[in-house]
């Protein structure tokens, strides 16, 4: 081991093995068939049994570790004792052995926030487009995300039966991000990621103003910031109040661990404090290069409309 380990190193070790497990939690749904959907607040906010065992996985499996910890998980879901089947107790020796910045090192496990999204892109989970989905652990310091994993759980899933499924890419604000290729988009090309099932007139005016040499419709937020440091997108816009924390707070940690940026669509900071609303109610724009371009381009008409 690097130094003697700090909180925020164990709970990013223990997150990467927990988000690990997650992966295969939301796999054993798929095969088993019986999703097990409920609509919570219409056809396009779904949930689903690995939504629900995910959830209780990530959370309990924490909290254990870390009760001092603030966990904000997507799901409302009822107390009750959790089957140790879901309990993942191992910590990712890499991470250990990692030499964390020192600004960390004082970080006491009360200030830590952990924003959970169980099963981001669940509409895509129930209509099979696997390669959307992603499991989401960010982990917040002051106001600000400074950690975070996103497992997924089918990546690769189009290489055939005999394909290993899955990866877990993680970072760090100050140390990198990991378990991926960094890729740009070639010079000069202006690629959109943005909502496929939450589109609205704003959402596309706003993409309309800039441009873009072709836009690629995908869900999850995830997914979204993965097409950003992987280079088949220049820019994520989502002009919609539709977002949460939890959906920005892990994929906003990477991408700022790589130096990109992730801002509401007015070019202000997200704040992941416990005491904070949960919506991000102005909107995302995020890219890794270039921000400034694109943050030019978003009209007057749509920040009007999307008020802080």
């Amino acid at each position: 081991m690097a130094s003697s380990s700090t909180v925020l190193m164990r709970l990013m070790a223990s997150a990467y093995s927990v988000a690990h497990r997650a992966g295969t939690i939301v796999r054993n749904v798929m095969a088993g068939g019986d999703l097990g959907i409920v609509e919570k607040c219409g056809p396009n906010d779904l949930q689903t049994k690995a939504d629900r065992l995910v959830q209780m996985s990530i959370c309990s499996s924490l909290a254990r570790k870390f009760p001092r910890v603030t966990i904000i998980g997507e799901e409302d879901l009822p107390s009750h004792d959790v089957d140790e089947e879901l309990i993942e107790d191992g910590q990712c020796e890499e991470i250990l052995k990692k030499a964390f910045p020192p600004q960390y090192s004082s970080i006491k496990e009360e200030e830590l926030v952990v924003w959970v999204d169980p099963l981001d892109g669940t509409k895509e989970y129930t209509e099979g487009l696997l390669d959307h989905v992603t499991v989401l652990i960010g982990i917040a310091y002051e106001g600000k995300a400074i950690a975070g994993v996103i497992n997924q759980p089918f990546y690769n899933y189009e290489a055939g039966a005999d394909a290993m499924l899955g990866r877990t890419i993680w970072g760090v604000l100050g140390l990198g991000a990991f378990g991926f290729q960094l890729k740009e988009v070639p010079a000069g090309k202006h690629i959109i990621t943005t909502t496929r099932s939450h589109s609205s007139k704003l959402v596309n005016d706003c993409i309309s103003a800039m441009n873009p040499d072709n836009v690629v419709r995908v869900g999850g937020a995830g997914n979204k910031i993965i097409q950003l440091i992987e280079g088949k997108a220049s820019a994520y816009v989502f002009a919609s109040p539709g977002c949460k924390k939890w959906d920005t707070c892990a994929p906003e940690a990477i991408l700022h661990a790589v130096g990109g940026k992730l801002t509401d669509i007015h070019g202000n900071p997200l704040h992941y404090n416990k005491e904070v609303k949960h919506m991000n109610s102005a909107g995302v724009l995020a890219t890794l290069r270039n921000f400034d371009y694109y943050a030019s381009r978003v009209p007057e008409s749509v920040k009007q409309a999307l008020v802080p």
